[in-house]
């Protein structure tokens, strides 16, 4: 018999279920990529949309337009201004571009509430088609302007409202799928490296739109909007919800220790501990309470909830906030979201104005702190399946942060080679929360023990907490454009002042973890 080639030995040495995974892993990763690759073209194309001129040039202008008007009526240019595309090109053009950010913010963080209720009534396959070519729609739209020469303010608002709107489909919906697949077991890791799809996307869309910003910034929002419209199709094609409809296995967990969520609970499921262990003193099972602390369980025979599709009710928004946890990490997503949105739409930006670069080699530099962001979740992840501490991983990359953000508003002005240095030291530990809490934590109260295996819960538990994180997603843009005028230092103030407000809700979790952990070393002992 003739020797099996190697491509075939390698595919068989994986079951026809790992294949499945990791099938459904790639192509959820690369369907919320194409997410991040829309958003990110705004942030590009602003240093394009407004241009640094001096005064004189201004008179200048001004005088030519007038002197164009009185020889003929004929129409102007679509760009005669060298201070940027109308009506950009003003003194007030922060708080224009601030108000761009706002609108597709604001309307996210609405209409993630209602994306994950929806959600769990609908198809995911259907629900994420039909988001993802409406996405592609509006993100063209707004590079329409460009080539049908609109300078109507409004217009620019409307386009970013409904993409904004539009963009809910996306994060429950994979969230929910990617949950179904996985179960608890390093899920932190897991999801960590899935969770890149965000840094990637947004490095993608950066490439993509500072390719076109200078010559024809329409074509930053058109091409990335094209994409978006043809994962979406991809996506009605391949997506598989749950395992169980294509008859795949499904094991929850199969880790000795599997974490269950961010307010510090955990479960032995299987110890190797004696029969005598079993008559312990009561004692002792007292001091871990199951309500909002540990639960330990003396033998395998412990009762764990499947996390199957049998539970059908879907779960209520009131109902789904009484989860232990979600209120804290919604809070604490709030002010990371904040953080990070605020570097995701005004870094380009501020790289302009404090290393006098152009719009392109700015939007290719502010790819770095994407680059970080990568690592940064991965490290998050590992970091917090090695100790089993959602929160206290969070906490401790949050109080690194805040030093190292008032280190990059100093060191920045030093030169480039210092801000590629930051960028990615900041990228990471910016990230790094924001990562775990949307990905693994979502998933782990979304797979709560006293939702009893609904799984349909998991949409409503994800949109609660990312729309949560969206608010404050949609308020760091805006401040940021009000605050920057005065001064770029006093942005990064009210970042470190954000990222100390995150820590300051996760207190109570990590207190609750730190003594978990102390009575399970405890329980051990004896």
């Amino acid at each position: 018999m003739a020797q099996l080639p190697p491509g075939i030995r390698f595919i068989t040495l994986f079951s026809r279920d790992q294949w499945y995974r990791a099938f459904i892993f790639i192509l959820t990763f690369l369907l919320y990529a194409s997410f991040h690759l829309s958003r990110k073209p705004i942030s590009i194309v602003k240093g394009e949309l407004h241009k640094h001129c001096g005064a004189s040039h201004e008179v200048e202008l001004n005088s030519y337009r007038e002197y164009a008007g009185q020889i003929q009526p004929v129409k102007k240019p679509s760009n005669v201004s060298q201070c940027g595309w109308e009506p950009f090109d003003k003194n007030n053009y922060k708080q224009l571009l601030g108000a761009l950010d706002y609108s597709f913010l604001c309307a996210y963080a609405i209409g993630m509430y209602l994306s994950g209720i929806i959600g769990e009534r609908l198809p995911i396959r259907y629900y994420l088609t039909v988001g993802m070519l409406a996405s592609g729609l509006f993100t063209a739209m707004f590079g329409l302007g460009y080539f049908y020469n609109i300078h109507n303010l409004w217009f620019y608002i409307m386009a970013q409202i409904t993409n904004g709107l539009v963009q809910t489909t996306g994060w429950p919906s994979v969230v929910t799928c990617i949950g179904n697949w996985f179960g608890k077991g390093r899920r932190g890791l897991i999801m960590g490296i899935w969770n890149s799809h965000t840094s990637v996307g947004n490095i993608l869309g950066s490439l993509i739109a500072a390719y076109w910003v200078s010559t024809c910034w329409g074509l930053s929002f058109v091409v990335p909007g094209v994409i978006i419209a043809v994962m979406g199709i991809v996506c009605f094609l391949f997506l598989i919800e749950h395992p169980k409809d294509i008859s795949c296995s499904y094991t929850p967990s199969s880790s000795s220790k599997a974490f269950l969520n961010g307010a510090g609970r955990f479960r032995v499921q299987s110890l190797n501990v004696k029969e005598t262990c079993q008559s312990q003193d009561s004692e002792m099972q007292h001091l871990l309470i199951d309500s909002e602390n540990c639960t330990v369980s003396l033998n395998s025979g412990t009762s764990v909830p499947a996390e199957g599709r049998h539970g059908t009710s879907a779960i209520s928004f009131l109902g789904a906030l009484r989860i232990p946890g979600v209120v804290e990490f919604s809070l604490c997503l709030l002010f990371a979201k904040l953080v990070s949105y605020t570097f995701l739409f005004w870094l380009p930006l501020y790289i302009t104005n404090v290393e006098h670069l152009d719009a392109k080699r700015a939007g290719d530099l502010s790819t770095l702190f994407d680059v970080g962001g990568i690592f940064g979740g991965i490290l998050a992840g590992l970091i917090s399946d090695r100790l089993e501490k959602r929160a206290s991983t969070c906490g401790m990359m949050l109080l690194l942060a805040a030093p190292t953000l008032y280190m990059f508003s100093a060191v920045s002005k030093m030169g480039l080679e210092a801000t590629i240095v930051m960028l990615l030291i900041s990228g990471a530990l910016v990230n790094g929360p924001y990562a775990l809490i949307t990905t693994a934590v979502s998933a782990d109260l979304g797979t709560h023990k006293s939702l009893k295996g609904n799984a349909r819960a998991l949409s409503t538990v994800t949109a609660i907490i990312d729309g949560t994180g969206s608010v404050g997603a949609a308020l760091g843009p805006l401040l940021a454009g009000l605050i920057s005028p005065s001064g770029w230092n006093n942005v990064f103030y009210m970042l470190m002042v954000a990222d100390a407000c995150a820590l300051l809700f996760l207190l109570r979790l990590i207190q609750k973890e730190l003594r978990c952990n102390a009575d399970y070393t405890l329980f051990k002992e004896h």
